[in-house]
């Protein structure tokens, strides 16, 4: 047994044997049947997910008219406590009248 898995590690058997072929096989298994997300950064993948996330600003009501780009982007700063991001897309909710009650906002 541990003469098999000796050959295995280093890699003994010659090309024209089937041993050979299935350590191939085996290898090209592995890498195109292994999930993706077995070799990603998994905190990268949530830091990127985190930074591009929508957030929404509901609207109170002393806001009379619509905010403009730098009043969203101050109140974006303030709610996730980031002093880079930046407004990617804003896309306004309205109730049934028709009023803006929040703000979608798309920050990077």
């Amino acid at each position: 047994m541990f003469s098999i898995l000796k050959k295995i590690f280093f890699w003994s058997y010659a090309r024209n044997t089937w041993q050979y072929d299935l350590l191939c096989l085996l290898i090209l298994a592995f890498i195109f049947l292994t999930p993706q997300d077995w070799f990603e950064n998994k905190e990268l993948r949530y830091r990127k997910a985190q930074r591009s996330a929508p957030i929404v600003l509901l609207a109170g009501p002393e806001d009379k008219a619509e905010l403009d780009h730098r009043e969203l982007e101050r109140r974006v700063r303030i709610a996730t406590g980031r002093a880079d991001a930046i407004i990617t897309g804003v896309r306004p909710r309205r109730d049934s009248d028709g009023k803006i009650v929040a703000y979608e906002v798309d920050i990077h």
